[in-house]
């Protein structure tokens, strides 16, 4: 009898606090996707690392044994002065080719600034120049962020929602599987667009690149991850690139127009109904009580909403008189006191509009 009451608490215990065990549940699975990746990173880099160091002590070990005449010492400052330098983007081979801040490189790094790639190999090298990446990051990242997402949402509505509708009154399929289908779709032409595409040019073009790396480059770039290990344009000599700068600009509006249609797949995935119930189980709503009346105007909105859609019926409001929204005749409901019941209004929808 008591392991009986005990189960019984235990699963209203859980029923009522689901939301909050599941997302506990996430913060312990995420934790461990750290931990794992971590694990399976030390274990692939590690032994490349030692194997690079050793190497790295050998060489300089063999300079030192062919060239008796520099010491120990003054090898180290050298080494020491260059390996300073290549962090701030100068490197001491082949420097006079290669300008880090004329005005496409510039505008390069401030693209890669306020979309918060930041690859590294270039930052500001004086005091005047950091204290303004400072000011000219702090407006520019919220006003590129408001930006990219104004743009994104016009891009969405032309690119998901609209096509999803037309489809589904043509075809007459059910919304989520349709939307899934598209989103799937649109990933994929994307992927090829602006990452295969891509990269198979990028092959051509840099000739110290093979495939992967230059896949790797277009994911760390689109992704706004940023690491800097592989930057196009700096392997190029005179020869081989007669037109830096007019390469340097092309890569800059590629980077931009990328971030862009990632973000549009991005959005479109997480308006899929699939993943907004995936959400809802991890949120935690605190959901009022309401009435009889309200609970069928909210119902009959859901099968409307299910029937029709917003994209295709939009009506200026200039033409139509304002019905209230389904929220506020909620708090009508509720603040009234007669009790007469509720009807909406004949011969209109949830939307607002006429028939």
């Amino acid at each position: 009898m008591v392991h009986g009451s005990t189960g019984a608490w235990c699963a209203r215990f859980m029923e009522r606090h689901q939301s909050a065990a599941s997302f506990a549940l996430l913060v312990v699975a995420y934790i461990l996707y750290l931990i794992i990746g971590a694990g399976i990173f030390s274990a692939i880099e590690l032994p490349y690392e030692q194997e690079l160091r050793q190497e790295l002590k050998a060489a300089r070990q063999d300079f030192l044994n062919n060239n008796t005449c520099v010491s120990d010492e003054r090898l180290e400052e050298l080494l020491a002065r260059a390996l300073q330098a290549s962090s701030y983007g100068v490197s001491i081979l082949g420097n006079d080719t290669n300008q880090n801040w004329n005005f496409v490189s510039s505008l390069f790094f401030t693209s890669t600034v306020l979309t918060t790639t930041g690859y590294g190999h270039t930052v500001p090298l004086s005091d005047e120049g950091k204290a303004f990446c400072i000011f000219y990051s702090l407006f520019g990242i919220p006003v590129t962020l408001f930006f990219l997402s104004t743009i994104v949402e016009r891009l969405v509505v032309l690119m998901t929602r609209r096509p999803v509708s037309y489809f589904h009154r043509r075809w007459a399929m059910s919304r989520s599987k349709l939307a899934a289908i598209h989103a799937a779709s649109l990933a994929i032409v994307m992927a090829m667009l602006f990452l295969f595409i891509p990269a198979w040019i990028f092959v051509t073009l840099e000739k110290d690149w093979n495939f992967l790396e230059s896949l790797y480059f277009c994911f760390i770039s689109l992704t706004t991850i940023g690491l800097g290990d592989y930057v196009p344009g700096e392997t190029h000599s005179k020869e081989a690139n007669p037109h830096p700068q007019l390469y340097r600009l092309a890569i800059t509006v590629y980077l931009l127009l990328g971030l862009v249609c990632v973000l549009v797949v991005m959005e479109t995935c997480c308006e899929l109904p699939q993943m907004k119930q995936l959400r809802q189980r991890f949120c935690q709503e605190n959901v009022r009580e309401l009435d009889s009346e309200t609970t069928n105007i909210i119902d009959r909105e859901h099968t409307s909403d299910q029937l029709t859609d917003p994209v295709d019926h939009m009506i200026s409001s200039d033409q139509l008189p304002v019905i209230p929204s389904v929220s506020e005749q909620a708090e009508t409901l509720r603040q009234s006191s007669t009790s007469v019941p509720y009807s909406p209004a004949l011969g209109s929808d949830v939307n607002g509009k006429l028939r």
